[in-house]
């Protein structure tokens, strides 16, 4: 495993890598653009290729994280800006030389059918996937929340599903998320064990490209992701 933490581009995206070899980091995740927007960026694309040949040079390995209003069950009106961005986060990810890019898993939107959100989720990842040729992955991320009714996206079978039901799954990879894990009861801090072996016979792991090494404020099981990391990281991880 690679291991390194959240990076600011603040400094352009070959600055981003410079500061993490800084770090002693041999990994480092970064927004590819405001995280607040999903508005479309027109990057540096020179700055972006100098960032992988200096990834290559220092064998580091990068994941980029979407935008946070990236949803993959967005409301209609809000369903084209979306697969629009990704698409965007992709071409800048893969020209900086990232295994990723980081989508969170969508949430429930119709209370009387429970695919509703599933089907939602498929029909924008295959809008997206179509039109994008490069290397760079979308890394679904596990939800935090109380498993049961309105919640989705809290266990590794969802996952799997979803990433096996879409028409170019080979596009597609997993970011586990330590503290959503935890929060979700998925993970409890004791059952390592039967998780792992969950993972193994469901595939999940052959497919596992980072791993949010979060902590947590709260106890397991309460659905609630207060994290607790310094103020110039905003998470760590490992890339497998």
């Amino acid at each position: 495993m690679k291991f390194g933490c959240h990076i600011s581009i603040k400094e352009g995206y070959l600055g981003a890598a410079k500061q993490a070899i800084a770090l002693n980091a041999s990994a480092y995740q970064f927004f590819p653009k405001n995280p607040r927007s999903l508005t479309i960026k027109d990057f540096n694309r020179a700055d972006a290729m100098y960032c992988k040949e200096f990834c290559l040079e220092n064998q580091l390995i990068s994941i980029a994280h979407s935008p946070y209003p990236t949803s993959l069950t967005a409301s209609k009106n809000k369903r084209e800006a979306v697969i629009v961005s990704l698409i965007n986060d992709l071409e800048i990810a893969d020209s900086c030389g990232a295994a990723g890019v980081v989508v969170h898993f969508g949430s429930q939107i119709s209370e009387t059918d429970p695919l509703a959100s599933y089907q939602l989720m498929i029909e924008m990842l295959n809008s997206v996937l179509v039109q994008w040729e490069g290397d760079c992955k979308i890394l679904l991320e596990n939800n935090a929340g109380i498993p049961g009714p309105g919640t989705i996206g809290t266990t590794l079978e969802e996952l799997v599903q979803v990433r096996s039901l879409c028409d170019d799954p080979g596009k597609i990879g997993f970011c586990f998320d330590t503290c959503h894990a935890f929060a979700s009861g998925l993970w409890n801090g004791y059952n390592w064990k039967e998780l792992a072996g969950k993972g193994l016979n469901l595939g999940y792991f052959d497919h596992l490209y980072a791993i949010h090494l979060n902590n947590s404020k709260y106890g397991t099981g309460l659905g609630k992701t207060q994290k607790m990391t310094p103020d110039h990281f905003t998470e760590s991880f490992s890339h497998i």
